[in-house]
C-alpha cells in the first residue's frame, strides 16, 4: 500500500519571494524525509469545473503510512513541518494524506 500527503497552494501574494523560499528551503528540507520514494512538483493546474486552480501542488510518497507518519515525527519532519508554517505565512496551502490501496486500471 503507497502513503501519499499532497499539499496545494493557492496563488502567493509575492510568487517570486514564495518561489525562492519553495526551491531553497522548503524542497531541500523535504528531500531529507526519512523513507520519502518519491517527491513531484506540478505547476499550471486548470480548473476543469470552475473555481480557481492552484498555484502549486507538491506530491510525496511513501511505501506505507507507517513510514509516512515517522517521517513526519522524525527530526526531518519536524523541520519540515516547521518550514511549512513559514510557507503558510506567505500563502494559504491545504494538505491531505491518503491510502493507495488499488488501481482503478
Amino acid at each position: 500500500m503507497t502513503a501519499r500527503f499532497i499539499a496545494l497552494y493557492e496563488t502567493p501574494t509575492a510568487p517570486a519571494a514564495f518561489d525562492r523560499h519553495y526551491h531553497d528551503v522548503h524542497i531541500p528540507l523535504a528531500r531529507r524525509l526519512p523513507w520519502l520514494s518519491r517527491y513531484t512538483i506540478g505547476r499550471d493546474m486548470v480548473a476543469v469545473r470552475g473555481g480557481f486552480p492552484y498555484y502549486l501542488v507538491a506530491e510525496l510518497e511513501w511505501d506505507s503510512m507507517d513510514e509516512l507518519h515517522a517521517a513526519f515525527c522524525s527530526p526531518e519532519g519536524r523541520a519540515t513541518a516547521a518550514d511549512a508554517a513559514h510557507l503558510q505565512e506567505l500563502e494559504r496551502v491545504r494538505g491531505v494524506i491518503f491510502t493507495v490501496d488499488e488501481s482503478a486500471l
